[in-house]
């Protein structure tokens, strides 16, 4: 079996340009996922518990900004309340996932890595 002359690792200028182009989109991914960042901090994500009477937001990235608790919602007593605010959580927690899925794929859109 001989080589074929010029093949040398099999790595040719076509290849070379690919690895190219997939360094400069991981670049820009890199530096996009920065700007993500400060974008998701600056969101403000409501969840609302079933009977809307209790409201809580969250950050894009998913920290604690604030709730708010009805009179109706305290009406119906501490354990009530607490199952009221949890799905408010879990509201706001699955947006903010949602929103942040959504936005890294539009960011790593068209880079072809495994596992992304």
């Amino acid at each position: 079996m001989s080589k074929q002359q010029g093949q040398g690792f099999g790595f040719g200028l076509g290849k070379m340009k690919e690895l190219a182009a997939a360094f400069q989109k991981a670049q820009e991914v890199q530096e996009g996922a920065k700007r993500l960042q400060e974008e998701l901090d600056l969101l403000e994500i409501p969840g609302q518990s079933s009977d809307g009477t209790v409201t809580v937001v969250l950050s894009g990235n998913q920290e604690p900004r604030g709730a708010e608790i009805s009179q109706g919602a305290l009406d119906q007593g501490p354990e009530a309340v607490s199952r009221l605010v949890t799905e408010a959580m879990q509201d706001a927690y699955n947006k903010s996932t949602a929103t942040m899925r959504e936005k890294m794929e539009e960011l790593t859109g068209g880079l072809n890595l495994p596992g992304m």
